[in-house]
């Protein structure tokens, strides 16, 4: 009997470089990110139209996810900025050449 893998990400959005960010915790980024895009989702990230991925991290476990999140929105806002400018200086849309995110 094989086990099924869980994947859970955490992820950081904006809406421009050095923008106003976002952190939040989902099982299916694609499908995330296409609901942000779309603005399928009432609340912070339509309001201020946040739809650019700029971070990710993957975890096996959701807690593991959970917990990164709760002490990420604790940061200093430089500290966020200088994770994502670790792993993506110009802050590209990391989701912009998926192909499900239809617009």
């Amino acid at each position: 009997m094989y086990k099924t893998i869980h994947q859970y990400y955490l992820y950081i959005l904006t809406n421009q470089k050095n923008g106003t960010l976002y952190i939040g915790v989902t099982n299916n980024l694609e499908r995330r990110m296409f609901e942000h895009k779309n603005k399928l989702i009432d609340g912070f990230t339509k309001e201020y139209g946040l739809d650019k991925l700029v971070y990710f991290e993957v975890f096996q476990y959701v807690n593991d996810a959970i917990k990164r999140e709760k002490n990420m929105k604790k940061w200093k806002r430089q500290w966020k900025i200088d994770l994502i400018e670790q792993k993506n200086s110009k802050w590209d849309d990391l989701s912009a050449d998926w192909s499900c995110l239809i617009e």
